[in-house]
């Protein structure tokens, strides 16, 4: 899961929320679509957080010894 899978997940509950005029019984698509924008942004947020501590550990090796 990252950066996209979060875009994807908020545009599909936008969807669901704002352009879809469809009433279903069994099932309240508003809220869907509110719980799945709310999933992709936290999705979108967490992968962006773990893409910047992760780049942040990396140090280049001392010497060439290192890289064998």
């Amino acid at each position: 899961m990252g950066i996209g899978t979060g875009i994807v997940l908020f545009v599909i509950g936008a969807i669901l929320e704002f352009a879809l005029n469809v009433q279903v019984s069994w099932i309240d698509l508003h809220l869907v679509g509110y719980i799945l924008m709310i999933a992709g942004a936290v999705v979108f947020l967490l992968s962006l957080i773990l893409l910047i501590t992760r780049r942040g550990r990396r140090t280049p090796p001392a010497n060439e010894e290192d890289l064998l």
